[in-house]
């Protein structure tokens, strides 16, 4: 593995799905592998879940680890390539990717979507100069479209809960939210979803489709009821709107998950990346119930993230 910015990064996910458990299982097995070694986690957004695993999976390979949150942390970066810096850009970050490759054996970056440009969020605009200019691998911690450790995360989960002898049901739907945010949790998900065993649907209101480059031939209902039926999984996300870019189209219908919803389902178990809006993504019912295992969600972030820092570790070595 060269880099790891999607599922299409990795030869076969089921082989890297077992590789995982067993980390699981004895996440300290080889805390020497990274010896020698140092990963910059460049933080361009705020970060809980993948900051702290990020971290925990680098110590436990024997990694150093330098954390750099270059929002609060560096100069303003210009990152349009021909530019007269006269601005309140200090730094382009051809220069400071540069200087990560002289301090630094992997990078990982953390990029959110902009919304505002569409254009420049679906071609990458931020991830793309890091995959131009790095000389090391590059990992996504989340980029404009994709966030595929955490999607990792979520096969990791689904195949730990899913012990009977069929394809399970696994549905994403959206969830209501008081701002605009981007579709890179959905498209993911969907994106990985693909490459599993199970029988996927996606449901989200009238106006609030993802991208097709990314839902391709998967089902899409508006009718978040007649989606959840029978299901097993159920992956509850917001995005807005990719038709009309960061737009947020009023949404009559109740699409917030509860009790009585689980009810339509087959005892689905409940996931969320998070953070978590509670009572308007997810009610405090379903949030704090049997059925939820997002906090599982959160720690498998731990050992995918470790996974994939062992195979990049792999590579490395394999040159050395």
């Amino acid at each position: 593995m060269k880099n790891f910015t999607s599922v299409y990064d990795i030869d076969n996910l089921q082989e890297i799905i077992a590789k995982t458990l067993k980390i699981k299982e004895n996440p300290l097995e080889n805390p020497t592998k990274g010896n020698g070694k140092t990963i910059g986690l460049v933080f361009l957004n705020s970060s809980l879940r993948t900051r702290l695993s990020s971290q925990i999976a680098a110590q436990n390979l024997g990694l150093n680890v330098l954390t750099l949150n270059a929002a609060q942390e560096a100069w303003n970066l210009e990152f349009a390539d021909g530019t007269v810096m006269n601005g309140d850009t200090v730094e382009h970050i051809k220069d400071a990717i540069e200087v990560l490759n002289q301090y630094c054996d992997i990078i990982a970056v953390r990029c959110f979507a902009g919304m505002k440009s569409k254009e420049d969020d679906v071609n990458e605009s931020i991830l793309s100069q890091f995959l131009k200019h790095a000389k090391v691998p590059v990992i996504s911690l989340e980029s404009a479209t994709r966030h595929p450790l955490q999607s990792l995360a979520d096969c990791i989960t689904i195949t730990e809960n899913w012990k009977e002898n069929r394809k399970p049901k696994v549905v994403l739907t959206w969830a209501p939210h008081i701002k605009p945010i981007a579709q890179a949790v959905g498209n993911s998900f969907t994106e990985w979803m693909q490459q599993m065993d199970v029988d996927f649907v996606i449901a989200n209101p009238e106006g609030y489709d993802l991208d097709k480059n990314f839902t391709k031939d998967t089902k899409v209902l508006h009718n978040q009821d007649e989606a959840l039926k029978d299901a097993d999984f159920i992956y509850v996300k917001n995005w807005s709107s990719f038709e009309e870019y960061a737009v947020m189209p009023k949404v009559d219908e109740n699409w917030m998950l509860t009790n009585e919803k689980l009810e339509l389902t087959n005892n689905a178990k409940v996931m969320h990346c998070l953070p978590v809006r509670r009572n308007l993504e997810l009610s405090d019912e379903v949030m704090d119930g049997e059925n939820s295992i997002i906090y599982q969600q959160a720690k498998n972030r731990i050992f995918s993230a470790q996974a994939v820092f062992s195979e990049i570790l792999d590579e490395i070595n394999s040159k050395n």
